[in-house]
């Protein structure tokens, strides 16, 4: 669609407006390459630059010249199943055994500090993230000057496409996600409106749900709790709990355990973030046979189960008997 004689590259890393009669060759600056989306990280086929944050993603400069594309690429379509294709059911769980409640340890039980191993990995990424933050450190204390908003900028906000041209850019109203990105099992959503899609070009041009004013540089606070990634699986004999925080610092690391709870206190990304959770657990574990892992891009809580069994779950299902018994009260 034409805005003002202008129309939209659809090169990835591009997304500017041009003139087709001015489209030469070298004026486009893209990714030829995809999306790449690894243990937190993210990055494009084509370079190496990775980055956990996606705003930051899509801020990556490209690393190919050439001519804008005006032709918006087609919505990737799943193929059609073959007639003779066969389609394997897995066998549905087996149920578990009904217990008596009044067998389940209590959640207030003290919680003892699991053992922590610490991965070469994360060793590895330490030292790197330390000598970062010292020469950040200390070109703050030498330069001592505020940081300016450069012509081109892009809006830090999910989705939006605004680019700082100057201070009527303020004026300009900022179209966003204030959700996070989702990517579960080849489909592609903002958390804030979860309109879903498998093609990652369709997700990307997904307007923002809410509109605001644009943020062109990003606030830096010395803690902020945020969310991560987790995701579990579990053996006979033990549950493993992932949560993708990078470059977790060990020292500042709590995670605590009794026999149906866990509490997870992790400091990450050079100290700046922290990330938080409490876990009611489905079935019953051991903590002194339990363990924890840092590693350099994420943290993975190892728990042993006390019977060998397998979990519906990771988390205790929320009880809805004060629910059911206010319905009780409003029948009467």
């Amino acid at each position: 669609m034409a805005v003002d004689g202008l129309v939209f590259c659809y090169n990835k890393g591009c997304g500017k407006r041009f003139d087709l009669q001015a489209n030469d060759d070298g004026v486009c600056q893209f990714h030829p390459g995809g999306p790449i989306f690894h243990d937190a990280l993210k990055g494009w086929s084509c370079c190496k630059k990775r980055s956990t944050d996606f705003s930051e993603f899509l801020s990556i400069p490209g690393c190919t010249m050439g001519k804008h594309n005006e032709v918006k690429p087609p919505e990737a379509e799943k193929p059609p199943k073959a007639n003779n294709e066969v389609i394997v059911c897995k066998p549905p769980p087996q149920p578990l055994k009904p217990k008596d409640p009044n067998d389940r340890p209590s959640s207030n039980e003290p919680k003892q500090k699991l053992k922590q191993v610490i991965g070469a990995s994360l060793r590895t990424a330490l030292d790197k993230k330390l000598k970062e933050l010292s020469l950040m450190q200390l070109n703050a204390d030498t330069d001592g000057k505020s940081e300016e908003v450069k012509i081109g900028t892009s809006c830090k906000r999910n989705a939006c496409k605004g680019c700082y041209n100057g201070e009527d850019s303020n004026k300009g109203k900022c179209q966003y996600h204030p959700g996070e990105p989702v990517f579960h099992e080849g489909m592609k959503y903002w958390s804030c409106c979860q309109r879903k899609t498998s093609d990652f070009d369709t997700f990307l041009d997904q307007e923002g749900c809410e509109t605001g004013t644009h943020l062109w540089i990003k606030p830096e606070s010395d803690k902020q709790k945020v969310g991560c990634r987790t995701d579990w699986h579990q053996t006979p004999s033990t549950v493993t709990l992932s949560v993708f925080a990078k470059v977790a610092m060990p020292d500042k690391c709590l995670i605590e355990a009794n026999q149906v709870s866990c509490s997870i206190h992790i400091t990450f990304d050079g100290g700046k973030s922290i990330f938080e959770k409490q876990i009611e657990l489905r079935e019953v574990i051991d903590p002194s046979k339990s363990d924890v892992k840092l590693l350099g891009t994420k943290v993975e809580i190892n728990l042993r189960k006390a019977e060998s069994c397998s979990w519906a779950s990771l988390e205790m299902p929320v009880q809805k008997e004060e629910n059911n018994s206010k319905a009780k009260e409003g029948d009467h």
